[in-house]
């Protein structure tokens, strides 16, 4: 499993969001983007983090950064989620884990001691050229966004 590196061209993907519409990467090309791949909609680490990218993306829109959240979930369950969580950024299903394979979000993990395959919560901020400017792995969900925002210089 590949990780991308800072100055990398991260790898193109369309992917359907929550409403089953095609949303292409490259599409989002002169503007910087923060994709970040997590496990599953609905538990507790995702839903902290998704709430927490949603309170922060009126101030990262300001700064011209996007958000697409990306999982192993089905449109459906994505719908569903960003529904009862009032989310206002693209989620997107990579049912086969195929682009999260491709960017390294998905491979070995330890999960309580045990080493696994899965999801790795991992944070990829692209510039307006889709250059890889900061990569994260193994990130925790809580109190991400805020540290992820200092970085981005847009402390409160």
């Amino acid at each position: 499993m590949t990780q991308l590196e800072v100055g990398d061209l991260a790898p193109d993907f369309t992917l359907p969001d929550s409403t089953g519409a095609d949303v292409t990467l490259s599409d989002y090309r002169g503007q910087r983007v923060v994709v970040y791949f997590y496990p599953a909609a609905m538990t507790p680490g995702c839903t902290t983090e998704a709430c927490d990218f949603r309170d922060s993306l009126s101030a990262l829109q300001a700064a011209g950064v996007s958000v697409l959240g990306i999982s192993p979930d089905k449109p459906e369950k994505l719908a569903q989620f960003a529904e009862q969580e009032a989310l206002n950024f693209p989620l997107l299903s990579d049912a086969d884990k195929s682009v999260m394979t491709e960017w390294g979000a998905f491979g070995e993990k330890k999960n309580y001691g045990k080493v696994v395959q899965g999801v790795i919560r991992s944070t990829v901020v692209l510039d307006a050229e889709g250059r890889v400017e900061i990569a994260q792995y193994n990130v925790r969900a809580n109190g991400h966004v805020a540290r992820l925002r200092k970085q981005l210089g847009l402390d409160d």
